[in-house]
């Protein structure tokens, strides 16, 4: 067993979380150093590295909590978690096909559908709820990112969906 920084012990068990801290505390500091140089703020408002900026800090932030709470109570090992991998194809695929529907049928009808596959059929939520949020998280986003944040999102290119405005 090796010493942390303190001086304590750390048992080997815990060496993979300290480790995993620590690069994601350095993923958060490279994306704050990364966008102070391309500009925090401009005469219009919010610059290029402005959001880069505030998620580097917010992701250091939450880094420095993990880290306290871990000193506090540290994670107990249970023998390993559960790993299901259909599920981690079912995301990986239907990522995949999420990628290749943008073009095509625009951010909305192919987030929409995304959303619904995820909460209705994976996680088996009900399906007003899974309408709601599914078109919370395609329409409103939609709107949210173009209209109030002025990003430009894919749009539908398939005539009868473009001639709709999706």
């Amino acid at each position: 067993m090796s010493n942390d920084a303190t001086g304590r012990r750390v048992p080997p068990g815990r060496w993979p979380i300290l480790i995993g801290q620590a690069i994601i505390a350095l993923v958060g500091l490279y994306a704050f150093l990364g966008s102070l140089s391309l500009g925090l703020w401009s005469s219009l408002g919010p610059g290029a590295g402005f959001f880069p900026a505030v998620l580097g800090i917010f992701l250091m932030v939450l880094v420095a909590l993990w880290f306290v709470q871990e000193r506090a109570k540290p994670t107990v090992e249970t023998g390993g978690e559960t790993f299901d991998r259909a599920q981690v194809w079912a995301v990986i695929a239907s990522l995949v096909i999420l990628a290749a529907a943008l073009p095509f049928l625009g951010f909305q009808l192919s987030v929409f559908a995304f959303l619904m596959y995820h909460l209705s059929f994976r996680a088996r939520i009900g399906k007003v709820k899974a309408i709601v949020i599914s078109l919370c998280g395609s329409v409103g986003v939609f709107y949210l990112f173009t209209t109030v944040l002025h990003v430009t999102l894919p749009v539908a290119t398939l005539p009868p969906l473009s001639m709709i405005g999706l």
